[in-house]
């Protein structure tokens, strides 16, 4: 009998420790998931300090020409006045928490005129989030472009 009740204590105890690290995955995952809105705002306002602080200084962009930028290409390209994003949003994405690591997949829509001329993008993306000394940085991003069906 009492090795019975220590048998079920342990698996009672075993579930309870799963269920509360799927909730701690799933708040890590809504914090990721709001932090990639941020970064959206920060486009649209050219907030190139607020970008600053949301990617790591390892930070690797894979642009949809296939070209590849450090952070401060990317940072560069954002301040650049050729550049004026007026929408830009996630039109649908997911996460998957990994630990202190997180990756989140999604359609990505954004708006704006690029050297005069206007245009309007729906990219695949596919960004890699670390944890590093607590704080969520993505360190790589890349995207596809969509065409229109």
């Amino acid at each position: 009998m009492g090795k019975t009740f220590l048998s079920v204590g342990i698996l009672l105890f075993g579930i309870i420790l799963a269920a509360a690290q799927e909730n701690s995955m799933s708040d890590e995952g809504g914090r990721v998931l709001a932090l990639e809105n941020v970064w959206n705002r920060a486009l649209e306002a050219k907030d190139v300090k607020g970008l600053n602080t949301l990617l790591a200084n390892t930070f690797l962009s894979v642009e949809i020409d296939g070209s590849v930028s450090s952070k401060n290409e990317f940072l560069a390209s954002i301040k650049s006045p050729d550049y004026e994003a007026s929408q830009a949003v996630n039109e649908q994405s997911s996460v998957q928490v990994y630990g202190n690591a997180a990756v989140v997949v999604g359609v990505f829509r954004i708006k704006g005129t690029e050297k005069g001329k206007p245009y309007v993008h729906r990219e695949r993306f596919v960004d890699t989030w670390i944890k590093l000394n607590g704080a969520w940085q993505c360190v790589a991003t890349t995207s596809t472009l969509m065409t229109a069906k």
